[in-house]
């Protein structure tokens, strides 16, 4: 790829935004840049596996698979070009992917490795400043997590349980999840959680399936709640 259109895709993700056209030059002429052309239904990560570089996904789509601990239920998830594949994954206590991620469409990325991500934290301010905003930006809202309102209702804490375990806060999702378990999970029975749920079908919220749920549009779940 030339160093013209490496220079134009940068710039669509945030950890490169703000950084002076001479310095995103020099990034895009000297670094070490990897390109990946993934097909349509393959695997591109797996959970387990190590996170030693950064995937910049620049086309296409990728379905990410979410599992429970216990791997009792799993969330799917469909999010397109620009994204990062999990960019906290690089540094930290736990280097590894937690999500599956397969090509939903042929896809192009370019990779970085940790070592190149390292220099560039220290030869440019402002991709440095961009990397720790992220990292700060996450923790602050895992933080303002635990002080919430707690929900008034089971409608209520039916759509928080399904909106805190998406990784992207909008679009298509599909939960793999049974209703006994998802009763569990909100400490109620699977009478009453059966009843809310059809409520939100009703809605047109969600569409029910033996075992699934599927959220056509997960911002339209969110305004249940604000």
């Amino acid at each position: 790829m030339a160093t013209l259109q490496i220079y134009e895709k940068l710039l669509q993700f945030p950890l490169f935004q703000g950084m002076s056209r001479d310095d995103l030059e020099i990034v895009a002429g000297h670094t070490r840049f990897g390109f990946l052309k993934v097909a349509s239904g393959r695997p591109i990560v797996k959970v387990g596996d190590t996170c030693s570089q950064l995937y910049f996904l620049i086309n296409g789509s990728v379905r990410v698979k979410t599992f429970s601990d216990d791997y009792g239920y799993s969330v799917e998830e469909q999010i397109s070009a620009p994204y990062i594949l999990q960019l906290e994954g690089v540094f930290g206590y736990h280097q590894r992917y937690t999500h599956d991620f397969v090509a939903m469409s042929d896809v192009n990325f370019i990779t970085i490795d940790k070592e190149e991500l390292v220099r560039l934290t220290e030869d440019f301010l402002v991709f440095r400043l961009n990397m720790m905003n992220s990292f700060a930006t996450q923790a602050q809202k895992q933080i303002r997590q635990l002080w919430l309102r707690h929900p008034q209702s089971l409608r209520e804490r039916v759509v928080r349980f399904l909106i805190q375990h998406c990784v992207y806060p909008a679009g298509h999702k599909q939960f793999n999840i049974l209703m006994t378990r998802l009763a569990d999970e909100v400490n109620d029975s699977r009478l009453n959680v059966s009843c809310v749920l059809n409520d939100l079908q009703k809605d047109g919220l969600l569409i029910l399936y033996r075992g699934k749920i599927e959220i056509p549009q997960l911002e339209r779940l969110l305004m249940v709640i604000q």
